[in-house]
């Protein structure tokens, strides 16, 4: 099968950067999309937009074609590719308008699924003749198989209804990739959080994979969480024996985890030093990233080489490539004066996000000092500097042209790496 790649150029604010160069499950969203196509695809050919695919794609070959800002699992994949090539005719992704999942997650923030009655189509497409097939695809519809899992009987306020707060998470995971807030969504609600929940479901529906865990844990002496069937650890790790790590948990080479460290539903990824009494759930840590003494990360994804200070904690974010994170900073997520969140969407307009609890975004190469507060689904773009000598609160989102290191320029001496779309 031959895969058709259509470019999507717009940048995610704010790091000023495509969809598909930005990181998922510590890999770039590119390099994710083929490993789960690999088993398909023999051959890949990228192109900017249809037109060009029309012109350069006239022979009638068997084509899975998809935009490069989608997040997509092998469960969708698979079970898309099969009742496809089963009906023998070009098919077009199609989901529910009111499957749990996309309704609740992938919808708010997201102009690119197109309305068809009560289905939203998406950006991918299974033509057996090749791409002059895509004006007679029929949608395919795929459920999504979403599960409620979350916090029950936390204080009202903070949840949606009766005290629950709850998310829906797929067995068959899709994002339209075009938020930061997708980012979180597929990182963390579709990636770590729904993975758990796979092996959860897999442990009680499966009597056979339930006795190999306890099997495991009993052979190694270790809790059943902690045991290799649901920990994976690589090469060269030097884990201190007080650290406590709960699968699912996938470790690095290299990984350098201290004394009274605590992990728990987390991916961590080479290179990576957890020092002295930090703590993480259900989070990603990318290569290379340094967390020192006493910081904690809460459903948050960091990028590569990316350090956050001790005595730091973020909850819900997202926090972009060789960005430093000063001690005893805090990223609040909730609104006190309550209601769902709202973060900077689409050419710059404020949307809603359709979450009651959410943290704060921190793009590439960014500089935050100690003891900086951000309010709730703000964002600070890529490239800025805050000192913290003249605002310590940051109620707004902070663009370049607002860091703190434009007067300083003598001391700060690095350029501008991702500007933005407007802007050379």
């Amino acid at each position: 099968m031959r895969r058709i790649i259509l470019k999507e150029p717009a940048h995610i604010a704010p790091f000023n950067e495509p969809a598909r160069d930005l990181r998922v499950q510590n890999k770039p969203l590119w390099l994710w999309q083929r490993d789960v196509l690999a088993p398909y695809v023999k051959e890949e050919r990228e192109y900017e937009n249809w037109h060009e695919a029309h012109q350069k794609e006239t022979e009638p070959v068997e084509s899975f074609v998809h935009k490069d800002n989608l997040f997509f699992d092998s469960e969708l994949i698979d079970e898309f590719i099969r009742k496809a090539q089963k009906g023998h005719r070009p098919v077009r992704l199609a989901f529910r308008a009111d499957d749990p999942a996309v309704a609740m997650h992938v919808r708010p923030l997201t102009h690119s699924l197109f309305e068809q009655g009560n289905l939203l189509l998406a950006d991918m497409w299974y033509l057996p003749k090749g791409v002059a097939q895509d004006v007679e695809a029929i949608p395919l519809e795929i459920d999504t198989e979403a599960r409620e899992r979350g916090y029950y009987h936390v204080p009202p306020y903070m949840a949606t209804d009766f005290g629950d707060l709850v998310y829906e998470l797929p067995r068959k995971a899709f994002v339209l990739v075009e938020n930061w807030v997708h980012l979180f969504v597929a990182d963390i609600l579709f990636g770590t959080f729904a993975k758990s929940a796979n092996v959860e479901d897999r442990i009680n529906e499966e009597w056979r994979y339930k006795l190999k865990v306890l099997f495991k844990s009993l052979y190694e002496q270790k809790q059943v969480l902690a045991s290799s069937e649901v920990v994976r650890i690589g090469k060269n790790a030097n884990i201190d024996s007080s650290a406590i790590i709960h699968g699912p948990t996938t470790i690095g080479d290299n990984v350098t985890i201290g004394a009274g460290a605590v992990i728990d539903n987390c991916v961590i990824g080479n290179n990576v030093t957890i020092s002295q009494g930090c703590q993480l759930m259900l989070s990603v840590v990318s290569d290379g990233c340094f967390l020192p003494f006493r910081a904690a990360l809460f459903m948050t994804t960091m990028m590569e080489n990316t350090m956050v200070a001790q005595n730091t904690c973020l909850q819900l974010c997202v926090i972009g490539r060789d960005s430093f994170i000063g001690a005893g900073t805090t990223f609040t997520d909730f609104n006190v004066l309550g209601g769902p969140l709202r973060t900077v969407g689409k050419g710059g307009q404020v949307e809603e996000t359709n979450l009651l609890v959410l943290g704060g975004c921190v793009g590439h190469h960014c500089r935050l000092a100690s003891g900086v507060i951000i309010y709730p689904a703000r964002t600070i773009e890529s490239d800025v500097v805050l000192l913290g000598e003249d605002r310590r609160i940051i109620t707004k989102p902070v663009r370049y042209e607002d860091s703190d290191h434009h007067p300083h320029r003598d001391k700060y001496p690095y350029p501008r790496l991702y500007p933005r779309e407007d802007r050379v």
